[in-house]
């Protein structure tokens, strides 16, 4: 990885830093740019946290955190032993203001050590509950300001509960910071395949012309997980699918489809189209929820030959449970371009495998010359595990035979014989080079919000009983999710197998 531009020096503060977060991806995601030398000597982390600690034990904790890591398979020799010189620990109630206290030190140690302005990135990696309360605490301490350097702050996921909580979140951040100092990270944003949407669709004239109502059927994108809940049960009984996976990932990977091109490759250009899409979204009234939207919980059944459990029978979910794990949705824009072509959005738990996709399903050609009818083009952008990009089209098979038969172009990334970069790697770097194009802005936080509430609302006054919500589980784990989401698709399309 390579950049035109290094960062200012600068301090991390991970709050959370001894939390899993910290541990499996944003450690060792610093530590690559670290050791790829794209942080510069003048830079620090301080790890913060509840737990008591020491300087010496975090600095434990961090190198073993790299050690099991499959992302920092390629340490260098004394490398590790540098980076721990990089780390520093302060523990303390984030209610009160001692710990920020001791944070300010800790920039103030920084600034005298580097020579330079007490730049700042602070990183929330936090149940949601401690966000506004850490942000209150920074700004109360004047760690907010930046008049003796910048000062940033990182958002994980879930940015609220519904349009009514994020709007009060986001009113609390802005007492504190302005918009241009707060990143709300979608680490999906930060993935290679993301990004290639863009440049393949706007750097290549074959697509863009395509990329409309006169010719794109409809569009799928699936997130699908085969995990179970693996110990998340406290936090994802309050999520469920729809605040864990679409209101946030799977928005972001339509708005991104459907906008139209930026007129330029920039932060607020880029996000300025996104909104445009969301504010074109056909309002979906609450009488209409059954016809558009799908909801499944899943039971027990086989994964890869092995028995699990169903969703109720996960250590600590409710008895009866109506939590949902698999939404299937169907969101229509009403815009020129994508007039009555309908977005199709999918994503569950202990589906037959791990997968994220989206496909841009071409209209059948308007003759039928061919026999045996022809299967509709697919273009299809691979985000996770293997990125990559194909194009399905009909061919002649060889021989005398006028057979036509399907076959696909098939780009992988490992073609440019490179690693991928870890997308968490990728949006640190962004933020503290000052770069928000990858983080979602707040007025389209808000406006994915506005679409999926109306939803919420609708399934969590109708909980799971067979007369009003359906009976959960509704689905097999090792299976695609609900019959009902089959039916959504409709009579001439299928959810493609993956």
């Amino acid at each position: 990885m390579r950049r035109n531009r290094a960062p200012e020096p600068a301090t991390l503060v991970i709050f959370g830093a001894t939390g899993d977060l910290s541990r499996r991806k944003l450690l060792p995601a610093v530590f690559g740019l670290w050791q790829d030398g794209l942080l510069g000597s003048a830079f620090n982390i301080v790890g913060v946290g509840r737990q008591e600690m020491t300087d010496e034990a975090f600095k434990d904790y961090a190198i073993a955190a790299l050690k099991e890591s499959k992302e920092t398979d390629a340490i260098q020799p004394g490398s590790l032993e540098k980076f721990r010189d990089l780390l520093y620990y302060e523990y303390g109630d984030f209610a009160g203001d001692e710990v920020y206290d001791l944070v300010g030190k800790e920039l103030d140690r920084a600034e005298e050590a580097h020579g330079g302005r007490k730049n700042a990135l602070f990183y929330l990696s936090t149940p949601p509950s401690l966000f506004e309360p850490i942000s209150n605490g920074l700004g109360r301490l004047g760690l907010a300001d930046q008049s003796e350097g910048w000062r940033r702050l990182v958002i994980e996921k879930p940015f609220g509960r519904d349009l009514a909580s994020a709007r009060d979140l986001n009113d609390a951040i802005h007492k504190v910071w302005d918009e241009s100092q707060v990143y709300r990270i979608d680490h999906y944003l930060g993935k290679e395949t993301v990004q290639n949407l863009m440049a393949i669709r706007f750097g290549n004239a074959i697509f863009e012309p395509l990329w409309n109502r006169g010719y794109v059927d409809h569009v799928q994108i699936t997130a699908s997980e085969d995990l179970g809940l693996e110990g998340r049960a406290g936090y994802y009984e309050e999520a469920g699918v729809v605040r864990d996976m679409l209101q946030n990932h799977l928005m972001q990977l339509f708005a991104l489809t459907a906008m139209e091109p930026p007129a330029a490759f920039d932060a607020d250009a880029i996000r300025d189209e996104k909104v445009k899409v969301l504010r074109a979204v056909k309002e979906i009234p609450s009488g209409r929820v059954k016809s558009v939207a799908v909801r499944g919980q899943y039971g027990p059944g086989t994964m890869y030959g092995e028995k699990v459990t169903g969703y109720r029978e996960e250590p600590n979910v409710k008895e009866g449970s109506v939590t949902p794990t698999y939404v299937a949705l169907k969101l229509e824009v009403d815009n020129w371009r994508w007039q009555g072509v309908p977005f199709f959005l999918r994503t569950g738990k202990r589906l037959p495998k791990k997968v994220t996709e989206i496909a841009v399903v071409f209209k059948r050609p308007p003759l039928g010359i061919f026999p045996g009818g022809l299967e509709r083009n697919v273009l299809a952008f691979r985000i996770q595990p293997d990125e990559g990009v194909s194009l399905k089209f009909s061919s002649k098979t060889p021989g005398q035979e006028m057979v036509l038969r399907e076959v696909v172009m098939d780009f992988r990334y490992d073609a440019f014989g490179a690693q991928l970069e870890s997308p968490y790697s990728r949006l640190l770097l962004d933020a503290m080079l000052g770069d928000a194009t990858l983080f979602p802005r707040e007025d389209e936080v808000d406006l994915a919000w506005q679409i999926v509430s109306g939803i919420l609302n609708v399934w969590e006054a109708e909980p799971g009983r067979r007369e009003k919500g359906p009976d959960f589980p509704n689905y097999t784990s090792g299976t695609w999710g609900p019959d009902e989401a089959d039916e959504l698709m409709g009579e001439d399309r299928r959810w493609r197998r993956l």
